[in-house]
């Protein structure tokens, strides 16, 4: 909680001190997630994610985000004897810094920053000769912090990022359990 309330802090000392441009909008996409864990082999499930955002600054930004996603992934023993899925329904909050490049109407981004992570809800399912590690393999976190990096586009009010989300805190520390994502979305800046 002290980490949402330092960043609301530091959002909000942006905004008054910012005398460049700012931008308000809001955008939806879809994401790819894994997540990786000891002695099990993993894939990938797809997901969504609906966002508002912030953008403050000119060439150099601050990007505060707040949105609602989907994500999870799929494990297997190396043997096939078994197998489990798991799926959350996250609060993020990534505050990204980001430069742009190119003229008002047409420019290129990038940007990285921590996301702040809420599991709202999990959602498991696991095979019956998998019941029995269910204590090792359940217990997921309420909260975890990791990273986004990324790259985007503007054109006009349109704007397309394509991110990369790593893990830096573990889901579960039973299995050493790390999400990663890769995240497509559009957007339209409404301000």
């Amino acid at each position: 909680m002290k980490k949402y309330i330092l960043s609301l802090i530091i959002i909000a000392a942006a905004c008054i001190s910012a005398r460049a441009q700012f931008s308000l909008g809001i955008k939806g996409g879809v994401n790819y997630s894994t997540i990786d864990a000891d002695n099990l082999k993993n894939s990938s499930v797809a997901g969504y994610q609906a966002c508002a955002f912030a953008r403050i600054g000119g060439a150099v930004y601050l990007q505060p985000e707040v949105y609602v996603s989907s994500t999870g992934g799929e494990f297997h023993s190396n043997d096939n004897v078994f197998s489990g899925h798991v799926r959350f329904t996250n609060l993020d909050v990534p505050v990204l810094v980001g430069a742009r490049f190119g003229p008002k109407n047409l420019n290129l981004r990038l940007m990285a920053g921590p996301v702040f992570t809420s599991i709202l809800n999990t959602s498991e399912s696991l095979s019956q000769n998998f019941a029995s590690a269910y204590n090792d393999f359940g217990g997921y976190k309420g909260s975890v912090v990791d990273f986004q990096a990324g790259a985007g586009v503007d054109l006009g009010a349109l704007t397309v990022d394509l991110r990369y989300q790593g893990g830096l805190s573990h889901v579960n520390d039973n299995d050493s359990q790390k999400q990663n994502l890769w995240a497509l979305s559009v957007g339209f800046k409404i301000l």
